[in-house]
């Protein structure tokens, strides 16, 4: 069973990259959260800065995984827990170098074709601060 990363009550797979922004099944875009985190006032879904923040730390974390200036296919596979197809679907128009595919090419595809900054965060302070 599922529990709540932040209470610890049974919890359902919530994307931090959503399917509808482009995100994919592997285990750095997930996140397990009970209804209430979920989708609940203060859940990812209703709450824009906490969905920022998620997806935030998951770039992050994509970027210390994939240090390297360039991985394989199958290293990408094998470090990402990723489906191979859906890896091949995701990178079908990103240039193949002879070294692999370059890790930010591959991060910004996994973040729906975004990058994030910590810049953002600081824009969606200041807009509820003058709001």
């Amino acid at each position: 069973m599922l529990k709540c990363q932040i209470c610890g009550k049974p919890a359902d797979k919530h994307h931090i990259v959503y399917r509808s922004q482009g995100g994919v099944d592997f285990p750095l875009n997930f996140k397990y959260l009970c209804p209430e985190h979920h989708r609940g006032e203060y859940g990812p879904h209703k709450n824009r800065k906490l969905d920022l923040k998620y997806k935030l730390e998951m770039q992050q974390n994509l970027e210390k995984l994939l240090c390297k200036e360039f991985y394989t296919l199958d290293s990408l596979v094998t470090l990402l827990q990723i489906n191979k197809g859906m890896l091949k679907k995701l990178l079908k128009d990103c240039r193949l170098y002879k070294e692999g595919y370059r890790s930010f090419d591959v991060i910004y595809r996994l973040m729906g074709r975004k990058t994030y900054t910590e810049y953002m965060m600081e824009e969606y302070y200041d807009f509820i601060a003058n709001f």
